[in-house]
């Protein structure tokens, strides 16, 4: 009884199941009405007929005709009472056989079903929860960032304010907990308090909210918070959050921080302590035809190649690839090597002509002013008026007007363009635009974002030589704040691991081990008792204790944990 109690009181608590159990009461007690006046209208007639009965039988026989059961132990004799049988006959087919079924599945039995999931959905974190990382939406970046930290046993929580979304989650084996955002009790039932960070990744205006509520509860709690607008980082800042990171406007930086234009140079995408991690195409430079064991960088430069894009794909390094005119190759070097480098190469003229930039939005805006800054010519392509007038102050040219029309592509310049940047929202345009470019210019480099992952493999497929996505530049963003690290994005689902040394690698040295040609990972760094040592060879031993920093992706970690960690 104890059990039933607490489960009814936890009913009654839910409003939807109250509002629903208030009209179901009504009409029963509507109905009850309606059985009393029949009872009382059935002794009337009866005494007129000369027949008295209790009142119990009055009820009895009202229930039976109202039911249809009908068992015709008492009747009527004259035709009012017999009229009047008809009339309550037929108001019990429609209120006893109609309208109270349904009453009871649309205003108890649904509404039961619907409470019962709805507390399927925790409104709190386990006891003892701490050093989690609360996310304030499931969206597209957090659906990247989950996946990432699932994969390094990093507990986390989605705190989700609509019931449905919080059920489908739920349903979905997402960790997630149902409450108000601008509730401090959310918070609070959170373990807000113990949690390691709080992502803020609603629209701007909300976020703003969230952050202030947040700061009541837990003041000293790290807050990063996703912003929209350039605007509202000011905004978000001021009402707490520690770091507002605007995602698409870092989008657009980096996409076209992959364009080539002018001269050959090296561009830095990342840093890990004094090491700059950056990317040299090598269009129409003497490396190519060349083989990486050819090049000699790192004799002539110091610096050493850690990979090689082709098309979209990065390639581990084994001496024997054979560069291209699409070839970019990922070295790691300090400030003054990769000087050096760019002193060597400025004389190779890649193409003087502007880049193509195809979408003007935020994304594209931002692009647009990153190429401007850095002395870049760009045509613009966009089918908006307003964004070609908000974007025209950072171009070369622009143009009002469908990217697949040919006529305006060689306007603006396809044929000549060394760079194409494709910067639409729509996954499905910027494919077959790549594709379009791909086969109008062979030579031209392909840079694209992206929004869902799945299309990685189809874009670069269709001609893209570089592309990343607002999704995973967010996740990478996030966990980059998280683990106290600079922001390096090598491109789709590559990325930088800190791991200690097997016990199986310990004393051996970095060729006898291995690494790169059975896992694909370019190990770039040793780091041993807070010293982190950046000139490595093949001879380097990986000393007992140590980290070693590589880059790659998910799949290449995994190949590594399978033969060197579980191998122990």
């Amino acid at each position: 009884m104890k059990f039933v109690g607490s489960q009814l009181a936890y009913y009654m608590s839910d409003k939807d199941f109250k509002n629903n159990s208030k009209i179901l009461f009504k009409y029963l007690l509507f109905l009850g009405i309606v059985i009393v006046i029949y009872s009382i209208v059935f002794h009337i007639i009866m005494q007129i007929e000369g027949h008295y009965h209790s009142w119990i039988t009055g009820f009895y026989w009202t229930l039976t005709v109202m039911s249809t059961l009908g068992f015709g132990d008492i009747t009527f004799a004259s035709d009012v009472g017999r009229s009047f049988s008809i009339v309550v006959l037929l108001t019990g087919i429609l209120m006893l056989m109609i309208v109270l079924p349904f009453a009871f599945i649309r205003h108890f039995y649904v509404p039961l079903l619907e409470s019962k999931k709805n507390k399927k959905v925790p409104r709190q974190v386990p006891t003892g929860t701490k050093d989690h990382i609360l996310i304030c939406s499931q969206d597209v970046i957090a659906i990247d960032l989950t996946e990432r930290l699932r994969q390094e046993s990093i507990p986390y929580f989605v705190i989700e304010n609509q019931k449905a979304r919080a059920l489908k989650n739920h349903d979905d084996q997402v960790p997630v907990i149902f409450g108000e955002l601008d509730n401090i009790e959310t918070f609070n039932l959170a373990n807000i308090k113990n949690a390691k960070l709080v992502v803020v990744n609603r629209d701007d205006f909300l976020n703003t909210k969230i952050i202030l509520t947040i700061r009541e509860v837990a003041p000293t709690i790290p807050i990063v918070a996703i912003a929209s607008d350039i605007e509202s980082i000011d905004v978000q800042q001021l009402s707490g959050a520690d770091h507002v990171l605007p995602i698409k406007k870092w989008l657009g930086e980096q996409l076209a921080n992959r364009i080539n234009a002018k001269h050959a140079k090296s561009k830095p995408i990342g840093q890990y302590e004094d090491l700059l991690i950056a990317e040299l195409p090598i269009h129409n430079t003497p490396l190519v035809s060349k083989l990486t064991k050819e090049i000699e960088l790192r004799h002539k430069f110091g610096v050493s190649i850690v990979g090689i894009w082709e098309r979209g794909r990065l390639q581990a390094i084994t001496g024997n690839e054979r560069l291209t005119d699409d070839s970019v190759l990922v070295i790691i070097g300090n400030k003054a090597q990769l000087h050096k480098i760019d002193e060597l190469f400025h004389d190779y003229n890649i193409n003087p002509n502007p880049v193509l930039l195809i979408g003007g939005g935020r994304v594209g805006l931002a692009a647009a002013q990153s190429l401007h800054k850095n002395g870049v010519l760009v045509n613009v392509i966009d089918q908006d008026p307003d964004i070609c007038k908000k974007i025209s102050p950072f171009c070369n040219k622009v143009f009002n007007g469908r990217a697949s029309d040919y006529d305006l592509l060689k306007k603006a310049g396809i044929l000549e363009a060394p760079s194409v940047l494709l910067s639409t929202h729509d996954d499905t345009i910027n494919i077959y635009l790549a594709s379009y470019c791909r086969q109008l210019n062979k030579e031209v480099r392909i840079v694209s974002r992206i929004s869902e992952a799945r299309n990685v493999d189809i874009i670069q497929k269709a001609g893209a030589n570089f592309v990343l996505s607002y999704s995973t530049l967010g996740s990478e963003a996030i966990l980059s704040v998280s683990k106290g690290q600079e922001l390096t994005v090598l491109g789709e689902g590559f990325t930088l691991f800190i791991i200690p040394i097997p016990k199986s690698l310990e004393g051996s040295t970095l060729r006898e081990s291995g690494i790169g040609t059975k896992t694909g990972l370019s190990v770039i760094a040793l780091k041993e008792n807070s010293e982190v040592i950046t000139l490595i060879s093949s001879n380097t031993i990986l000393p007992h204790g140590a980290e070693i920093v590589m880059l790659g992706n998910i799949e290449m970690k995994h190949r590594f944990n399978k033969i060197y960690v579980n191998f122990n």
